[in-house]
């Protein structure tokens, strides 16, 4: 063998989680695609097809001059990607502590299973580390609240692409490869929202960048944000009727028994005092047709 053969370099490692439904594979696809577009070697290993939305779902990219595995070993991942709070968490011994990057949505999806009691203002057993504790913990990445940078460009759901404009800044792959991929891989009547989602992920970390550390570290959500949890608040039930095909999934799932179909095979809710605001009727709705919206009650001035 020729001994000055040089070792090829190690792969570059991203892992994706999230919950069912929020876009993990798309994410992971997306990122794929460009990968490829480089002359990159890449291997893919994933956990899909949840049919419940809120499962756990994951998604392990490599890519390189040379990949051997799909899956990244604890703690090699170069890029931790969270769509949800808590499962970053779960996955930060996968990430690199000598240079490994964290990128968070901030919200929060609490699976009822996480309250003891089910009534309203109970404490619930989902992870209490606050987003400024764990990014003084990981020293580099971001944290931001992705959810509603995409709501308020009226799609939600982009919530995803706004973290693959996040992405972008912290992986050396040419801007105009990611929209092309993007518009190639999305559906032609959402390009526009997507489009306007990537560009605010990326607009977002060129604004954070010129924050001294400490500064966006203070502007953080603490420990004093889980109290906003227990608050009372109004649940509101909405449903689209034009788009609900009476599959009864929501009806069947529904902790509390308070759903049902109606004579026109529409879901309506039976009993707005049971209804906790779980969320569980809107993840697995398959046809987007339901929105459950938790508002804060204002106490009354004196």
């Amino acid at each position: 063998m020729d001994g000055s053969s040089e070792k090829a370099p190690a792969p570059r490692n991203v892992l994706i989680v999230g919950v069912g439904g929020q876009g993990v594979i798309l994410v992971s696809k997306v990122l794929a695609l460009i990968c490829q577009r480089q002359g990159l070697e890449v291997k893919q290993s994933e956990v899909h097809g949840m049919a419940k939305r809120g499962g756990g779902v994951f998604s392990h990219v490599r890519f390189g001059p040379k990949v051997w595995s799909p899956t990244i070993p604890q703690g090699e991942a170069d890029v931790l990607l969270a769509m949800e709070w808590s499962e970053g968490l779960r996955w930060l011994n996968h990430m690199r502590r000598d240079g490994g990057t964290f990128i968070a949505d901030t919200r929060r999806i609490i699976p009822p299973f996480a309250f003891r009691s089910r009534k309203h203002g109970s404490q619930s057993a989902y992870s209490s580390q606050a987003p400024r504790e764990v990014m003084e913990m990981v020293g580099s990445g971001y944290a931001l609240d992705a959810s509603k940078i995409a709501a308020d460009l009226g799609e939600k759901r982009a919530a995803n692409t706004v973290l693959l404009g996040v992405l972008s800044m912290a992986l050396e792959f040419p801007v105009e490869d990611w929209r092309e991929v993007i518009a190639e891989t999305v559906p032609a009547k959402a390009l526009e929202v997507n489009r306007l989602a990537f560009e605010a992920g990326r607009d977002w970390v060129e604004t954070t960048r010129a924050i001294p550390l400490a500064e966006r570290l203070k502007d953080l959500p603490g420990r004093e944000a889980e109290a906003e949890t227990l608050a009372p608040v109004d649940i509101r039930f909405e449903i689209t009727a034009e788009w609900c095909k009476g599959c009864d999934i929501c009806v069947k799932m529904c902790p509390e028994r308070c759903l049902r179909l109606n004579d026109r095979l529409v879901a309506e809710l039976t009993d707005a005092q049971a209804c906790t605001g779980c969320r569980i009727c809107e993840w697995l709705c398959p046809d987007f047709a339901i929105r459950v919206q938790r508002v804060p009650v204002l106490e009354p001035v004196a």
